[in-house]
């Protein structure tokens, strides 16, 4: 127990600081993301941190199963070099008792990560993608082009000659023959301003003058202006309705789409393959633990160095996740790439449990006599 504690802390604490650095990473790589969204629409710094965290859990299952074979080779290598697990072994503990701290956290990661595929990865996705069309719908009137006719609205045209650094336009003609007017009302103006309100989005513009036609008189009036606003209504209430992708879908929603979605139903087979790669791709994380496990505890302990072996080990984890990725794409069309993503998973499971097993271990220890002797005979002819 005691040698089970201290391994299993010195793997997570190993396996939570590559995680936690390889999520920075990430983490910055999608900011670049929202970097354009946030710095032209106008977005409070808060949306962009939401968004940015919003878009990591998804990774979560690329992150964990390579940061927990990553910590694993880490810790065991580290302890054969400091004669930690030749002592251990000197005390008569096996191979399977020293892999039982790595297999136990391969175990819990498996947990968080199928709670992560199976729900929170989906409903971030689906919460940073409507609030990414809300943000552009709220903003829509900061996205304005300068020297271009904009239409952020049905009805609503507005022109800019120019946009300064403080945000403040100059230049400015707004035709707006929205329904709620009784006549197309036009507006020029020197200068204004896109201010947000609790009731919306509003244009303020300054110095300019109100031209709109007279029906009962058929001449144009014209109102001069110091200030004059023009109300923009809240585009979030008209966001439409969007179509949940099936990366937005909950594993229950994969498998229990709504019946009266045409839409979902043509698609019923990318939502099973999908269901089935929540449901996989979390056990590469103990498949990958048990690859660097059985890599570094099988056969004699070097304190020179497992270089060889720990290439071995992420040689054949590149394999399994390339192979992996291939059969994924397969499976959207045949259902031989569900068995290989099914195979790529279970195989090295089970080849790794059998391996480090109690039974293995004893078949090794008893027939270890005859491969040294055959040995010695092949060096002395």
């Amino acid at each position: 127990m005691i040698f089970d504690r201290y391994i299993f802390r010195t793997l997570l604490i190993a396996t939570v600081f590559i995680a936690v650095a390889l999520a920075a990473l990430i983490l910055l790589t999608q900011s670049l993301r929202f970097l354009e969204l946030v710095i032209h629409a106008g977005a409070s710094g808060m949306a962009f941190v939401t968004l940015t965290l919003l878009a990591l859990p998804r990774f979560f299952e690329i992150i964990l199963p390579i940061a927990l074979m990553a910590g694993t080779l880490f810790v065991y290598h580290r302890m054969i070099a400091d004669s930690e697990l030749i002592v251990m072994r000197a005390t008569g503990t096996t191979p399977a008792r020293l892999a039982r701290p790595a297999i136990v956290l391969s175990l819990v990661t498996l947990v968080v990560l199928w709670v992560m595929t199976m729900w929170l990865g989906p409903v971030s996705v689906l919460k940073m993608q409507e609030m990414r069309q809300i943000i552009k719908a709220q903003y829509s009137a900061l996205l304005f082009q300068e020297g271009v006719f904009n239409a952020p609205l049905d009805g609503l045209t507005v022109f800019i000659r120019k946009r300064d650094k403080n945000g403040e336009l100059e230049g400015l003609m707004i035709h707006d023959s929205r329904p709620e007017n009784k006549t197309p009302v036009t507006v020029i103006a020197r200068r204004g301003v896109l201010v947000s309100t609790p009731e919306g989005q509003q244009v303020v513009v300054y110095d300019g003058s109100r031209q709109s036609l007279n029906v009962k008189t058929g001449m144009l009036d014209r109102l001069n202006f110091d200030r004059y606003t023009i109300d923009l209504p809240d585009p979030s209430a008209a966001t439409p309705q969007r179509w949940q992708e099936p990366d937005e879908r909950t594993f229950w929603q994969l498998l229990h789409p709504d019946k009266d979605d045409a839409r979902a139903h043509k698609n019923r087979r990318i939502f099973l393959v999908e269901a089935h790669r929540r449901f996989v791709t979390p056990l590469l994380a103990p498949a990958f633990a048990l690859i660097a496990l059985s890599s570094l505890l099988l056969g004699s302990l070097n304190r020179k160095g497992q270089a060889g072996r720990i290439a071995l080990a992420i040689a054949a984890a590149i394999i399994i996740e390339g192979l992996y990725l291939g059969a994924l794409s397969i499976a959207r069309k045949h259902d031989a790439g569900l068995v290989l993503m099914y195979a790529l998973a279970f195989v090295p499971i089970a080849a790794g449990f059998f391996a480090l097993s109690p039974a293995t271990e004893s078949l090794r220890q008893k027939y270890a006599p005859l491969f040294s002797v055959r040995r010695k005979r092949g060096l002395s002819s």
